[in-house]
């Protein structure tokens, strides 16, 4: 099947005009229907499906009650249908969701890297197969911040510590959150074939280092990311809930002045997509922003916001920054809503680009900054509602946070000694509390650090004797990070310290370390 994974239909009418921009302009037609014998063609018999939502990117239109829909296309145009519930679009034999079809009359730009090849004429008919498929109200997502492998090495890395736990997973499809790669866009194919192997369809959202940075315009730096994933930014319903892939990267090709650099940033094209998909979106239906750059950085994120306030039920997440941070978002950031917005950046699955002291396999510990394991967000949906989790790899799913105490303590300096723990996915809504050898509860502060065992692990790559691995980045602050003290007059001997927090959707988590009085 080919990558567009749609069908040249019968005749229709291709009307020609000239763009504002001085491209030329065309309309396209053509339908959504139901694949009856799932083999990518519309054949006789097999219906136009009413009321689904198809864009190029700017409109969005609903198909009529034969299926049909029309749209203007100019010479650089991804036209696609918004996947509605119940239904699925192909999927190729790498699970990616086959879902746009791709007009270029001339193809890409020449560029470093290949883009899309020319794509002749338009077609008289752009059609979409769908096929059914069961929906239910609760469901699990996938999220994996940045994989970003520099190498086939890291590849391998990912694949042990990160897809193979996940091979058989129940959950609906998955997502990566951008930063697929680190520049080096010829990996994306590797990587592809890993990621097919947990068996899910894998959406995937576009990052700065997925760019090719030869392009001197924004427009042409998504050459090769189109040829192999399709539109940089496009919706889709599962379920209940709305998603929204956003690309929030801006390329700007180096000058003689200045080097290529990006800002964060949507653009008008993209702001006109969000606000007529939103437009379509039932306002009691959960609709969840994803993109790669936190979505506070965003250069037009008052006019996202207020296109998303519109609903009563939202989420955004992101990654980028290698940390893991919940954020809720008021009227000071731009929020018009009458509840925060929340939004989850999420734990990478690289860590900090897989560097670090390998273990007994040969994969890095690769801890981002804030001393958070790297893992992935198991998201699970239930109408209206969601629960985010955060999941370490290589270690168990109960493994929430690190405490931190000297392992001896003298008996004169007990009251005085800190207690430190990082809940790696805690948030100014959770409560974390600690007690020693069963005793009393007592609530512990927030207090945002460095966490102490990545500032021991950068202290010991400075020293003589550096721990074998690629240098960890430095070190940085830790939002979830709660701080106590020992309490007076602990006897000498082994105590238990345990700490417990309830997160933002009150689950409870646990965790102990011992210390000796001395």
């Amino acid at each position: 099947m080919s990558r567009s994974c749609l069908i040249i239909g019968v005749s229709a009418a291709v009307l020609s005009c000239c763009s504002p921009a001085g491209r030329a302009q065309q309309t396209a037609v053509g339908f959504v229907f139901h694949d009856l014998n799932d083999n990518g063609r519309r054949d006789p018999g097999e219906p136009g499906l009413p009321g689904v939502r198809v864009s190029n990117g700017r409109q969005v239109v609903g198909t009529d009650a034969a299926g049909r829909y029309e749209l203007p296309v100019d010479d650089d145009t991804i036209l696609f249908v918004i996947k509605p519930s119940g239904w699925m679009t192909p999927i190729d034999e790498l699970n990616l969701p086959r879902f746009y079809y791709i007009h270029k009359p001339g193809g890409s730009p020449k560029l470093k890297y290949p883009g899309v090849p020319p794509t002749g004429p338009l077609p008289e008919s752009v059609d979409f197969p769908l096929r059914p498929q069961a929906e239910p109200q609760r469901f699990s997502v996938i999220f994996f911040g940045d994989t970003q492998p520099a190498d086939m090495q890291d590849i391998a890395h990912l694949a042990h510590d990160v897809v193979e736990p996940l091979i058989g997973t129940d959950a609906a499809f998955g997502m990566t959150l951008g930063d697929l790669v680190h520049d080096k866009l010829e990996l994306h194919a590797s990587l592809n074939e890993v990621i097919a192997q947990i068996g899910v369809p894998w959406y995937n959202v576009p990052g700065n280092h997925d760019m090719d940075y030869s392009a001197a315009t924004d427009r042409h730096a998504d050459e090769n990311w189109e040829l192999t994933y399709g539109p940089p930014y496009y919706s889709f319903d599962y379920g209940p809930v709305h998603f929204v892939v956003l690309d929030d990267i801006i390329w700007h090709g180096a000058t003689p002045e200045r080097k290529g650099h990006y800002v964060a940033g949507l653009g008008e094209e993209q702001l006109e997509f969000v606000r007529n998909d939103l437009a379509l979106v039932p306002e009691d239906r959960l609709v969840v922003l994803t993109m790669h750059i936190p979505i506070t950085e965003i250069a037009e994120r008052k006019e996202l916001l207020a296109l998303v306030a519109r609903h009563r039920y939202t989420l955004s997440l992101s990654a980028h920054t290698h940390i893991q941070e919940h954020l809720f978002l008021d009227a000071d950031d731009g929020w018009p809503g009458r509840e925060p917005h929340h939004h989850a950046n999420c734990v990478t699955a690289c860590g900090s680009w897989w560097r670090g002291a390998p273990d007994e396999f040969g994969i890095p510990h690769t801890a981002m900054a804030d001393g958070t394991p790297n893992g992935w967000t198991l998201a699970t949906f239930d109408g209206h509602d969601y629960e985010l989790t955060y999941v370490p790899a290589r270690r168990p799913a109960e493994f929430q946070m690190s405490i931190y105490c000297p392992d001896s303590v003298p008996a004169d300096k007990v009251g005085e000694t800190e207690v430190l723990a990082n809940v790696f996915a805690g948030s100014r809504r959770s409560t974390v509390e600690m007690r020693v050898d069963a005793g009393p509860w007592v609530a512990l502060k927030q207090e945002p650090r460095e966490d102490p065992y990545y500032a021991a692990i950068k202290r010991a790559e400075e020293g003589n004797t550096p721990p074998p691995g690629r240098k960890l980045p430095r070190i940085t602050t830790c939002p979830h990070l709660w701080v106590g003290r020992l309490p007076e007059g602990l006897a000498v001997g082994a105590h238990v310290i345990e700490v417990r927090t309830t997160d933002l959707f009150g689950r409870r988590w646990h965790g102990r370390r011992i210390v000796r009085i001395e």
